[in-house]
């Protein structure tokens, strides 16, 4: 993948739990209501339809604020590689202000663990820079740490 410094953001963890577990993790809705946004905040609800154009709607709680977060996949192979976005939602239908795409990549890595990489791909130079500024390194390395965390309980 060709990254593009002024509209990507990307990072690269090696974790312990093996690749078939945490793509469990990422397509299961249950699963994801225990990882996909950093602690306190929440996932009060998730579907997952696991095909190109299939929906990957999210809400999330933060401080008592419910916020609908809908997509749809755009590339899926099979415990590799996950892409999804909100610029369009089930059926095609575009949204009216899409933020980002994601990338999430998983490759064997040491010791029966997992690479796992983590893109998000912007429309403009403004809108990588507010993500970050929201604290995408952050946010998203909390929630690659509490995925490993919830994976390796499965165990």
């Amino acid at each position: 993948m060709n990254l593009d410094p002024e509209t990507d953001l990307s990072f690269t963890r090696q974790l312990k739990a093996p690749r078939a577990l945490l793509w469990e993790c990422w397509t299961t809705p249950e699963h994801i209501k225990h990882f996909f946004v950093p602690r306190p905040h929440k996932i009060v609800s998730c579907e997952i339809d696991l095909r190109v154009g299939g929906k990957f709607n999210t809400t999330f709680e933060v401080d008592g604020a419910e916020m609908a977060n809908n997509g749809v996949y755009l590339e899926i192979i099979d415990q590799k590689k996950l892409v999804f976005t909100d610029a369009y939602s089930e059926g095609w239908k575009p949204a009216p202000d899409p933020f980002m795409t994601a990338f999430v990549i998983f490759e064997d890595g040491e010791d029966g663990g997992t690479t796992y990489t983590a893109v998000a791909r912007h429309r403009s130079i403004e809108s990588r820079k507010t993500h970050e500024d929201m604290g995408f390194f952050d946010g998203w390395g909390t929630v690659v740490d509490q995925l490993e965390e919830y994976a390796l309980s499965l165990k």
